[in-house]
């Protein structure tokens, strides 16, 4: 396979000790059924004492039955394996450790990794007995439960394939997916979601049988059975049966879907080997520094959407990898309970989306505000000590200044415990960008967040930050054993980044020409982010491709850096959206800080204390959305439009200021649309649901 690469691209080695190759050099070796292919060089194939592979004769397919060539560089000779032998050799090596605790009627019940696999294995023969095709969809819809780690995993074994749906979705988005997976067992949490597929059932041609998990089934339908009948069906089903299905598995083929968003057309469905799970859980886990159990056992909350990859691989894959402890968190998690499992449960490590984050500062900062005068001064001193340590650095334990271990000692520990974060050593961020102020916040709080960048498409992360990989604000480093390089180059040294490596997925399910867009002649993944990668290989994302906005003028303009600086400037501010496309000036949305429903997460008229506070400063009473909205309030808006000219002042071209602005009356929200699963901000919808907005706000032409 001739690696030939465009003029201007940077291509660099990812494993960190060896200097950079050239295309002359071995570029990869693609692993096809038993062999090792050695490509760009004279070396003779070599053999790998493994499993053999299926036949391949591609790195990418778009059929499910399909199987992949695999990406083996020299610097990640791992042996390829699948799941069940991943499963299995934790079973030997953590088998009598504690694996999943689950808290019912107030206390918490904990299973063995032995116990574990053993559910896995009678859930797998459940769905062989249900009839369960190969490379046929075994779909999950609910929240996170020892049931859904028994249900993603015996699929798997069963020969199935595996692919979550987002518990928020509507019927008509369950139906795209259970149809797309060609799902012949659905697995639902309760009445809630049950309901959604008896609604659309009769357009599943491939379902052969529902499974709920969690409480009574309230009806009779023909093919739905309770958690505990769909565990007796598949007792007389025998373990040669299932070993058998087991055994011809391989590493080169499809096991897990994971569907994207589609906040830019219909969802696609991203094919996921085992080689992608077990290769990805092995080496990213070792950037986060997180432990095997034979040395020390980790402890994690679940409570992310296990549809999204970024979940998945912490919670699921990683924690079977390395003998991790996973509590499962309540289903209102995110409504509120979240900090009080992270209180019982004490974790060492914890991840979160961007907005988890955030709520937790503004919990914080809550609290701060609600203390006495002297308390507070002693906090605000704490954090700017811990802040002005820690800045865009770490700092070992031998090296933090006396007066941070004092701070820490007197205030900060009391602080993260009140966040259930007190014993917490290990702090990471994915899925979405996170802001520079609730990074900076955290950094008060002496927590370094760790962030992950990369795709579902790299199977989660494809750089990471670490204890040995931190600078700010960059997202860290490539992982050891994965590729980069940075296409379409410009004079300051931005461009596209692209992938290579194990974890690169097989292909987007029956989409041709989708993958085709994504994987570029020679395999390497288009990311469609836009970043560089300074001197030190670390790497700074600066926007997406798709959301680069093009003036009448032709000015190029990224949205993310202005939007985040208006943010950055404007406390009161939740959410701001940059608009501008082929206009002849950039206008911007905005939306006030409020607070959330607490059962529907909907956002709500009450301005959060935050912003009550902001407003208290400038001398306005304002504490509703509508008191602030159409100018109604002159003071607020009067400091809205100073921070716009403030940002505004650090443009480099009169093309990159906001010209115009207006607040909504609501903040955005996953259930209003605006924002995707994973808190993305989903610019082609908010442009459809505020049209008229944006259109009042070019019909005046004055933009000077």
């Amino acid at each position: 396979m001739n690696m030939a690469f465009p003029e201007k691209e940077k291509v660099t080695d990812t494993l960190e000790d060896s200097a950079a190759f050239t295309t002359q050099e071995p570029m990869a070796q693609v692993l096809s059924g038993s062999e090792v292919l050695v490509s760009g060089g004279e070396q003779e194939t070599e053999r790998l004492a493994c499993t053999p592979l299926a036949p391949a004769h591609s790195l990418w397919t778009t059929d499910v039955r399909s199987s992949v060539k695999l990406r083996i560089d020299e610097g990640c000779q791992e042996e390829p394996i699948t799941v069940h032998q991943m499963f299995k050799a934790s079973v030997e090596k953590y088998g009598n450790l504690h694996a999943l605790a689950s808290k019912r009627t107030s206390k918490w019940e904990k299973i063995t990794f032995l116990e574990y696999y053993q559910f896995c294995r009678r859930a797998a023969k459940s769905f062989v007995k249900l009839g369960l095709e190969r490379f046929h969809g075994v779909a999950i819809l609910g929240f996170n439960s020892t049931e859904w780690f028994f249900s993603a995993v015996g699929a798997i074994m069963a020969g199935g394939v595996m692919t979550g749906i987002y518990a928020t979705n509507s019927p008509e988005a369950c139906q795209y997916v259970a149809s797309d997976s060609k799902a012949n067992i659905i697995v639902v949490e309760n009445q809630k979601q049950l309901d959604k597929i008896l609604q659309i059932q009769d357009r599943l041609p491939h379902l052969k049988a529902i499974v709920q998990y969690s409480g009574r089934l309230q009806q009779k339908v023909s093919n739905l059975y309770s958690w505990d009948e769909f565990l007796e069906l598949g007792l007389d089903v025998s373990d040669k049966q299932l070993d058998d299905i087991i055994s011809g598995q391989r590493a080169n083929q499809c096991c897990i879907l994971i569907y994207t968003s589609g906040t830019t057309g219909k969802p696609k469905g991203v094919m996921l080997s085992h080689d992608n799970i077990t290769w990805t859980a092995n080496r990213a886990s070792r950037v986060g520094d997180m432990q095997p159990a034979d040395t020390k056992q980790e402890s994690i909350v679940s409570y992310l959407p296990l549809s999204h990859i970024a979940a998945q691989i912490y919670d699921l894959w990683a924690g079977i990898q390395w003998g991790e402890l996973v509590y499962f968190a309540q289903p209102d998690a995110l409504k509120g309970s979240l900090i009080t499992t992270l209180k019982e449960v004490c974790p060492t490590s914890h991840m979160g989306v961007p907005r988890v984050w955030e709520k937790m500062m503004e919990k914080i900062k809550q609290g701060i505000s609600q203390c006495g005068y002297v308390k507070k001064k002693l906090m605000t001193w704490a954090m700017s000590v811990s802040l002005e340590a820690n800045r865009g650095c770490m700092l070992k334990d031998d090296e933090k200044p006396f007066l941070l271990s004092l701070a820490d000692s007197l205030v900060l520990q009391k602080l993260r415990a009140e966040l259930g974060l007190g014993c917490c050593q290990k702090f990471f961020s994915g899925a979405a960008p996170i802001g520079s102020e609730t990074v900076q916040f955290f950094l008060g709080l002496n927590i370094h967040l760790y962030e992950a960048y990369g795709m579902s498409e790299s199977t989660g992360p494809h750089f990471m930050s670490g204890p040995n990989a931190y600078k700010l604000p960059s997202c860290g480093k490539v992982v050891p054993g994965c590729r980069y390089k940075t296409a379409n180059v410009d004079s300051e040294g931005t461009g596209e980044i692209c992938f290579w490596g194990r974890n690169i997925f097989m292909g987007f399910l029956n989409m041709e020409d989708k993958t085709r867009e994504a994987l570029d002649e020679d395999g390497w993944l288009h990311s469609g982010d836009l970043g560089r990668i300074d001197e030190e290989g670390f790497l700074y994302i600066t926007g997406r491709i798709k959301e680069l906005i093009i003036t009448a003028g032709g000015e190029n303009v990224a949205p993310v850096p202005i939007e985040e600086a208006v943010k950055r400037e404007l406390p009161i501010i939740s959410n701001a959206m940059l608009i501008g496309d082929k206009r002849k000036f950039l206008s911007m949305l905005l939306t006030l800080k409020c607070c959330d429903n607490a059962e529907t997460l909907e956002p709500t008229e009450e301005l959060s204390m935050e912003a009550v506070e902001f407003c208290r400063q400038l001398g306005s009473q304002a504490t509703k959305v509508s008191d602030i909205v159409e100018g109604r309030d002159k003071e607020v808006h009067r400091a809205v439009q100073k921070g716009i000219d403030r940002v505004n002042s650090a443009a480099i071209s009169n093309a990159q200021r906001i010209q115009k602005w207006t607040i909504l009356r609501k903040d955005f929200s996953v259930s209003g649309g605006e924002l995707g699963p994973t808190m993305k901000l989903r610019r082609p919808v908010v442009i459809e649901m505020y049209k008229k907005v944006i259109e009042s706000l070019y019909q005046v032409v004055s933009c000077s």
